[in-house]
């Protein structure tokens, strides 16, 4: 793992961040087409067939699969079966741009987590650098009014989010501690797709529990059918593959500054919406978080 941030490595980490927003909104505008397991499940379901044929190299590595199946359980369970359920139970009580709020303290959580749990060293730097970059955030979501931030209140929603975030912050470690061999990992679309097979029957056990519970069915339409294949395509496959490949490279603390692009993604999408141009505080929260970014990484 070479932790020096690159400028290649900076735009191969700034992709996430734009995908995930993008989810965000995506998943807000269905909430009420599809329940949030159940939708968390189809995505997956969509992501597994079209990475079979990119992932086929999996099934030369079926021994190496039984033998690590217990670590390759855990990623399937937390980055996928528990992450994105949980971001979409969030986006029925909360909004967008809440939830991009509360998954900017992605920073601060791994930092934590590779302290307390991984002997990972925390320097002055990346604690400084986290605040600054978090401020860029609080920026973009105040829009640049103390008052407006003040009225901010967290709801149930949020909540799931806070516990979302802890998943992939355990995730974005864990893959870089795990012992499944170079041969595999070598293969991203074989090592995702092997993932994302465990995801799916943890996605597809939690989706039952909550039909069963709820007993809430898909109101199928084209326009949900689209945002399905957005949400498997983009946030799901791309997305995850530019970040293994990133957290690869300069380790899960770097990488995890880069989640505090969310927020501003989000809002520029919002305001793009609603055919609003960017303000003076975007900019200035953009320099706020890059430049967390840069004195973290040094």
């Amino acid at each position: 793992m070479n932790r020096q941030l690159t400028p290649a490595t900076a735009m191969l980490l700034l992709v996430p961040p734009l995908l995930w927003a993008g989810n965000a909104i995506v998943g807000r505008l269905v909430h009420e087409m599809v329940p949030p397991l159940m939708l968390n499940f189809l995505r997956w379901m969509i992501a597994l067939i079209i990475l079979l044929p990119l992932g086929r190299a999996m099934f030369r590595h079926t021994a190496e699969v039984r033998e690590h199946r217990r670590q390759l359980a855990v990623l399937g369970l937390l980055g996928i079966g528990m992450y994105n359920a949980l971001q979409y139970l969030a986006l029925q009580t909360s909004t967008p741009i809440n939830v991009t709020l509360v998954a900017a303290s992605m920073p601060v959580w791994m930092l934590l987590i590779g302290w307390l749990f991984f002997s990972a060293g925390v320097s002055r730097k990346q604690v400084i650098g986290a605040a600054f970059s978090m401020g860029g955030v609080l920026l973009v979501l105040s829009r640049g009014s103390l008052d407006q931030l003040l009225a901010m209140r967290l709801v149930a929603g949020d909540i799931f989010m806070i516990v979302a975030t802890i998943s992939w912050s355990f995730y974005s470690w864990l893959l870089t501690r795990t012992t499944v061999g170079n041969a595999l990992r070598s293969d991203w679309a074989a090592f995702l797709l092997v993932q994302v097979a465990f995801g799916v029957v943890w996605s597809g056990a939690f989706a039952a529990g909550e039909w069963m519970v709820t007993a809430r069915s898909v109101a199928w339409s084209w326009p949900l059918a689209g945002a399905l294949l957005f949400v498997a395509v983009g946030p799901a496959i791309l997305a995850f593959r530019c970040w293994g490949l990133g957290v690869q490279r300069v380790g899960p603390t770097i990488a995890g500054f880069f989640s505090n692009l969310t927020p501003l993604f989000a809002a520029l999408m919002s305001s793009a919406f609603l055919g609003e141009l960017p303000h003076a505080y975007h900019i200035a929260a953009f320099a706020m978080i890059v430049g967390g970014i840069v004195l973290s990484s040094r």
